[in-house]
């Protein structure tokens, strides 16, 4: 695993960027849902419920050696299933609760440096002055596109350290991930990962909300499960595994582009100057890693 590390072929940015484009159609999926009166919580409880069930569904028939692993590397999906997606989410909506959206979204995109830390720490990847750059474009970038330059936010300190604690359990995704890519396949890490988050997302799930439901938001929930849950983490984790862990947080950042260019596109959302400029410098970032 180590050697495809260092190749860092254009494929594995390809799969990251690919990835992070998924992840920043989830507001398409989740609106359609929320118009039927489920809650964000709930909805985060059925995208890890339907990605475990879809994931372990198409590995049954296709491959049930992902379901063989180690007991002793268990704690490595705990890591990435329970501390980084399920704590990540929980820290994430509850920040959204008592400060504004746009501060709860940057302080989410914390998550970059902090795997560049932690990565630089645990692996001694080398912290360069163009890994530095792209980490402070990206940042300035989703700083603009998120609003967050826009006008008087409202902020508190637990909202501050919930949303600091969104970004670090964000973050261990690529740090648990990259441990267990050790010793196993990037499809073993993803069913994994999900076998420990569905579970755990039991205590979110609100069975009442469903009712209102109909065959539109059923679809959603479908897209939200198959391209913004399962193929995502099927590539950010493949990717995970053929780039520094640094570099793939920050390609990530392409995120909050694609979520404010499906807003612009699909909802009618107006693109400033300074979200336009916030898009730019994302992309510098993204692209100066290549």
């Amino acid at each position: 695993m180590e050697e495809t590390r260092k190749t860092a072929p254009g494929a594995a940015y390809a799969a990251i960027l690919g990835a992070a484009s998924l992840w920043g159609v989830v507001g398409l999926w989740n609106r359609h849902l929320m118009e039927a009166g489920v809650s964000a919580t709930n909805i985060v409880a059925l995208r890890n419920l339907g990605g475990m069930a879809l994931l372990c569904l198409i590995f049954a028939v296709r491959d049930r050696g992902v379901f063989r692993v180690k007991p002793a590397h268990l704690k490595y999906f705990f890591g990435t299933g329970v501390v980084s997606v399920v704590m990540f989410t929980v820290c994430y909506f509850s920040c959204q609760q008592v400060c504004s959206l746009a501060v709860a979204s940057i302080l989410l995109y914390t998550a970059p440096a902090i795997v560049v830390v932690l990565s630089a720490v645990l692996w001694k990847e080398p912290i360069t002055k163009k890994k530095l750059l792209a980490l402070a474009l990206t940042l300035v970038g989703c700083a603009c596109v998120c609003g967050v330059f826009s006008g008087t936010l409202s902020v508190t300190g637990m909202g501050v350290l919930l949303g600091l604690g969104a970004g670090f359990f964000y973050a261990l995704y690529s740090v648990f991930g990259r441990y267990a890519l050790a010793h196993y396949s990037a499809m073993t890490v993803t069913v994994w990962t999900f076998l420990f988050a569905g579970p755990a997302s039991l205590v979110l799930l609100r069975p009442a909300e469903l009712t209102a439901m109909g065959p539109t938001h059923w679809l959603a929930l479908a897209g939200l499960v198959v391209f913004s849950t399962v193929f995502s983490y099927l590539l950010y984790t493949w990717g995970l595994a053929r780039v520094e862990a640094g570099r793939a947080s920050i390609m990530a950042s392409l995120e909050p582009v694609v979520a404010a260019l499906v807003g612009a596109a699909v909802f009618g959302e107006p693109i400033t100057a300074l979200t336009a400029a916030g898009i730019v410098c994302v992309l510098a970032g993204v692209t100066i890693l290549r």
